[in-house]
């Protein structure tokens, strides 16, 4: 396996970083696993370029809906697909599943939140994954339904280990971290409010 130089990953991260100010967090996440992680060696190989901007731009951007298209219109497409999924049926189908398995007044909060986590990424990694098929689908080569379905298994296979154990250990303690710094009143705050 090829190494990539330091200069080259230096320059890479100093650009994603660039980047991620600009552009969601989450959608860029995705890109930089998607593009970097899963597709940076091949997209190396084919271009002759030193690291993976390089090669997005040798080939005047990513492959995305049968063309080449800047890597920030990507992110956008990306983000309001993503978007517009949770919102119409991640959030809504994981609270049903989660209520439908567990009791919420019967069980602890940690265990409800990560059975709704659970579901959400049950069922948003197979449905983001089939767009991100149909998305980056090699439709210069034409269309076959095997490699489609061979595509959408591989990204479900890519993304769901990702996504689960990102929410499971990353995600999930630190935004109860932070929503119990906001929103838990401490003793010593409470009785310096009253006073």
């Amino acid at each position: 396996m090829e190494r990539v130089s330091f200069d080259a990953v230096k320059g890479f991260n100093e650009a994603w970083r660039e980047l991620c100010r600009k552009d969601s967090e989450i959608s860029i996440r995705y890109q930089y696993y998607s593009l970097y992680v899963v597709n940076g060696q091949t997209l190396m190989s084919l271009t002759g370029a030193g690291n993976v901007l390089g090669a997005i731009d040798r080939l005047g951007g990513v492959y995305i809906l049968g063309g080449y298209r800047p890597i920030w219109m990507v992110v956008v497409i990306e983000f309001i697909l993503a978007y517009s999924l949770e919102i119409g049926m991640g959030s809504p189908c994981s609270l049903k599943l989660a209520i439908k398995n567990f009791d919420p007044q019967k069980t602890h909060p940690v265990l409800f939140e990560t059975a709704i986590i659970s579901a959400t990424v049950a069922l948003m990694c197979p449905a983001m994954s089939f767009l991100a098929a149909f998305l980056y689908y090699p439709f210069y080569a034409g269309f076959n339904l095997l490699t489609f379905l061979a595509n959408w298994i591989k990204l479900v296979c890519f993304n769901f280990p990702f996504a689960l154990l990102s929410q499971l250990f990353f995600i999930q303690p630190l935004v109860r971290t932070v929503f119990k710094a906001i929103f838990i009143s401490h003793p010593v705050t409470a009785h310096l409010r009253r006073s």
